[in-house]
């Protein structure tokens, strides 16, 4: 397989070759349209000047037609019978028809210039045949002659032919080398790109492809560098997704093989058992809420088609999440503000949605200690709906904030283990709002609260 250096290359030069030619038929149909009807009829008004001269002065033919060939131009002179006579250069075609000469003879002027049949890659203009010519009857020493010329080509312009065609050539020879310089500094980068992208595909996404360039080459290699970059803390996120999920299983099926064998021994009290057995079906609620949120995350991960939207009233649904969470509230004594306008309605998936607000009531009520309140506040905007949910709870450490939404992280990994949650309701809060088109922020500090905002886009 050739190297796109070797492809590029091979491309100039097809297209160096094929716009020669086509620079070449447009030339060549050009002087066949307008040059040569131009050139015949200059041709025959030169010839027409030879004629009165040589009728002025007829004993000075023989020079005079010397002289003029040796100016520049090719001349055939005949009677038609046995005296023909060439000066200067010769014809490389004697390809004129009798008839021709006749028709000169008897008085009538030959237009084989402007006759000359069109050949798509010769220039009529070199072709140095006596076909291609112009003549005209002459009148000298009582007899009836036929002249016959043309331009000699190689006199009039060999010098500047070779130095055009010099410069033609030239032109492209230096133009290939400088191409073939000037492409290797194009593919240089592409070639750097290929080989890192090897190494990319070997899972070592420690690249750096210094480059100075603001052209398209330039660009595309930024944009790998933040490719290398993305795919390195997705890899880094997926390893710690795939040790956080292993650590979270392993923690409770330890825990349920452990206390498993300590019921199988029969010298146990019935509160002993009573409590080990607790802790079992604890542990086994734990596993089933992690594997239902994991799927939860991994159907959400599907995108927007697998939201089912509809429009529902947000107060309604707010007023719902609080429901399930009344006997807790009741329990720790917290008090619940609830500032959500009846008119306000949201267009989304109300299942989805129903996790949002019941996972951010839910941090708050296990959060906040005793007698602490929590507020719900929701406004409508011109373009967006706008959700706080705010506690008056000890606040979350400022280092904490940039790491809530991340899977399995916990600001108190001891308490929030013991409490038997998961980590991931931050997670998949985050998620379902981004499904939304939404945003979601928290802000916080000790002694201050927590206030989650979440910002839905308008029907």
């Amino acid at each position: 397989m050739k190297s796109l250096y070797y492809r590029v290359i091979l491309i100039t030069l097809a297209v160096i070759f094929i716009s020669s030619m086509l620079g070449f038929l447009a030339s060549n149909i050009y002087y066949h349209m307008k040059l040569k009807p131009y050139n015949d009829e200059k041709l025959v008004s030169i010839a027409e000047n030879m004629k009165s001269f040589i009728e002025f002065d007829p004993s000075g033919m023989e020079p005079y037609l010397r002289n003029a060939a040796a100016l520049g131009y090719e001349i055939y002179v005949t009677d038609g019978q046995a005296e023909s006579h060439f000066y200067g250069s010769s014809f490389r075609g004697q390809d004129l028809d009798k008839s021709d000469i006749k028709l000169v003879l008897d008085g009538s002027i030959y237009h084989g210039v402007a006759q000359y049949p069109n050949k798509p890659f010769i220039t009529g203009f070199f072709e140095n045949r006596l076909s291609n010519t112009v003549g005209v009857p002459v009148h000298a020493s009582g007899k009836t002659f036929a002249l016959f010329m043309r331009p000699d080509v190689l006199l009039q312009f060999g010098e500047l032919r070779t130095f055009f065609a010099l410069i033609g050539l030239l032109t492209i020879v230096i133009s290939i080398v400088l191409f073939l310089v000037s492409t290797r500094y194009i593919v240089k980068p592409i070639t750097r790109l290929t080989e890192a992208t090897k190494r990319l595909a070997q899972g070592n996404y420690n690249l750096r492809l210094t480059t100075g360039r603001r052209d398209e080459i330039g660009q595309l290699a930024e944009h790998f560098m933040t490719m290398s970059r993305e795919l390195e803390r997705v890899d880094t996120a997926r390893q710690q997704f795939v040790s956080n999920v292993s650590h979270e299983i392993q923690s409770p099926l330890t825990s349920i093989q452990g206390f498993a064998k300590v019921l199988s021994q029969v010298d146990l009290s019935q509160e002993e058992r009573l409590q080990y057995a607790s802790i079992v079906e604890a542990e086994s609620r734990h596993l089933s809420m992690l594997s239902k949120q994991l799927l939860l995350l991994s159907s959400l991960e599907q995108g927007e088609e697998a939201l089912n939207k509809k429009k529902f009233s947000l107060r309604s649904d707010v007023r719902q999440a609080v429901e399930m969470l009344q006997w807790q509230l009741e329990e720790n004594n917290l008090l619940l503000k609830l500032s959500v306008p009846e008119t306000i309605s949201v267009h989304g998936d109300q299942v989805l949605l129903m996790q949002v607000w019941t996972n951010l009531l839910s941090n708050a009520v296990n959060h906040i200690p005793s007698g602490r309140s929590i507020e719900v506040y929701a406004e409508e905007m011109p373009s967006h709906i706008r959700v706080v949910i705010s506690d008056s709870g000890e606040g979350i450490a400022p280092e904490h904030l940039p790491y809530l939404f991340d899977r399995f992280y916990r600001v108190d990994r001891a308490r929030e283990r013991d409490s038997g949650r998961t980590g991931l309701g931050l997670a998949i809060v985050k998620r379902v709002v981004q499904l939304h088109e939404g945003t979601i922020e928290v802000s916080s500090a000790p002694g201050a609260g927590t206030s989650f905002t979440v910002t839905l886009p308008k029907l």
